[in-house]
Parts: C-alpha cells; sequence; structure tokens
C-alpha cells in the first residue's frame, strides 16, 4: 500500500509537466511524418523520449504489481522502445523494418494513444470537449501518418498533407472519400481510423444535435416549453373543476 501511494504522489507530481511534454512531442511526431525534422528538433525529440523512459522506468519501479502495470502500459513501453532501437541500430534488421515502415506505424498509433492520455490529463472530464478535441487529434496525427505512407506510393493520389487532411477527415466523418490508400500500412491505418470515426462520430453528432434541441425547446424565462404546456393544462383542469363543482351547487340548492 505504500509503495501504491508514493506511484500515486509521483504520478501526481509530474502529471503537468509530462502533459505539457507530451503535446510537445505528438508536435514534434506530426513534423517528422510530414517535412522531417531539423537536427535541433531530433535532439529535442530525443531528449523528451528520454524523459519519457525515466518516467516509465520510475513508475514501473514503484508499481506493486509490475506486470499488471506493464498490461496497462503495454502501448507506451513499445512507443519508447521503438526510438531506442533506431537510434542505437542494433541490428539489419531493425533497420530493415524501419525501410518497410512498420515501425512507423507503431509509433502513429501509440503517439494517439499518449494524446489520449494527455488530453485525458488536461481537460479531465470525458465529455463532449474531450471527444472532440480527441477527434481533431487522431484527424491531424492520422493524416500525419497517411501522408507519411502514401507520398511516394505508386499510383496514389495522396501526394500533399491537405489531401491527407482532407481524406482523414472524411474517412473519420463516415463519409469516405474517392481515393484509396495504395501501401499495407496506409490500409491499415485507414481501417483503424474508420473504426475510430464509427465509434466516435455518432456519439458526436448525438451529443450536438441534443445541444440544439435543448436550447430550441428553452423559452425567453428560462423555462422548458413542455413543462409550461404541463402547467397551463394543470390551471385548465382545476378552472373545469371549480365549474362543475358550481353547476352541482346551483343543482343542489334547485332540490
Amino acid at each position: 500500500m505504500e509503495r501504491h501511494a508514493l506511484l500515486e504522489q509521483v504520478a501526481a507530481f509530474l502529471e503537468q509537466p509530462m502533459a505539457v511534454l507530451g503535446v510537445v512531442w505528438l508536435v514534434l511526431v506530426v513534423v517528422e511524418l510530414t517535412v522531417g525534422l531539423s537536427p535541433f528538433l531530433t535532439a529535442v525529440n530525443y531528449a523528451i523520449w528520454a524523459l519519457f523512459v525515466l518516467q516509465f522506468v520510475l513508475e514501473f519501479a514503484l508499481a506493486p504489481r509490475k506486470l499488471a502495470y506493464l498490461r496497462r502500459n503495454w502501448l507506451s513501453a513499445v512507443s519508447l522502445l521503438l526510438p531506442a532501437l533506431r537510434a542505437v541500430r542494433l541490428v539489419r534488421a531493425l533497420r530493415l523494418l524501419r525501410a518497410a515502415r512498420g515501425a512507423r506505424l507503431v509509433r502513429v498509433v501509440s503517439s494517439a494513444n499518449r494524446g489520449m492520455r494527455t488530453l485525458g490529463r488536461v481537460m479531465g472530464r470525458r465529455g463532449l470537449g474531450y471527444v472532440v478535441a480527441l477527434t481533431l487529434l487522431v484527424n491531424v496525427l492520422g493524416a500525419a501518418g497517411i501522408y507519411a505512407f502514401e507520398r511516394d506510393a505508386a499510383g496514389g493520389a495522396i501526394t500533399s498533407f491537405g489531401v491527407a487532411l482532407w481524406w482523414t477527415a472524411m474517412t473519420l466523418t463516415t463519409m469516405g472519400a474517392d481515393t484509396f490508400p495504395q501501401t499495407a500500412e496506409g490500409r491499415l491505418l485507414g481501417l483503424l481510423l474508420a473504426i475510430y470515426g464509427f465509434a466516435v462520430f455518432g456519439y458526436v453528432t448525438a451529443s450536438i444535435a441534443s445541444l440544439f434541441v435543448a436550447r430550441d425547446a428553452e423559452t425567453d424565462e428560462g423555462e422548458l416549453a413542455g413543462s409550461q404546456q404541463i402547467d397551463a393544462l394543470r390551471t385548465e383542469v382545476a378552472t373545469l373543476t371549480r365549474r362543475v363543482e358550481a353547476l352541482l351547487e346551483i343543482q343542489d340548492r334547485r332540490k
């Protein structure tokens, strides 16, 4: 219990600075996938990655149940492992993996996962605002990944980041587009984006529709029209009741 409490204290202490670094990390990922990083930005990228590794190692060392911690954070562990493999270039197979761009797809997905956690820490409540912000993040990051995979593909139509943004937005809104990814990584990423859009877009549209319905139902006094109608019916029923009682009294007098 003491180690668990210490872990919570460390996580709370690192929450804000790691959230800021998480935003910078996501921006660097998008820049790297679209235009590439300069030597300075590359150094900043590795510095942030080193801080993330230190945070992960510290929390793992303090975790009372290490296997449970790894199960909850396995995607973060993979995302932290890939830059290390790319930096040291241990074996030729790792360079071939990078050439095949499979590791880049994993990095896009893991970066989206880190972005989701960062938004959760910053925004707190998981309401409509959180879902909209997360969808915008997925749109930009997914477009960067699609553009990185498809810009050099033979016969591909996604040749600019703007086209990739449009294609990703159409996929997330479940409207679809008239172009399709040509690479295996692009198609797999497109499938993940479509699944996310199918799961989230219905919630977003329903929430927005409910806001408009509630706003239209409000009157100038701030009351709901339905409640005013109920009050009017009650008044009419009370009036009719009094009139019936008055008629009954008149009949009784005549008798």
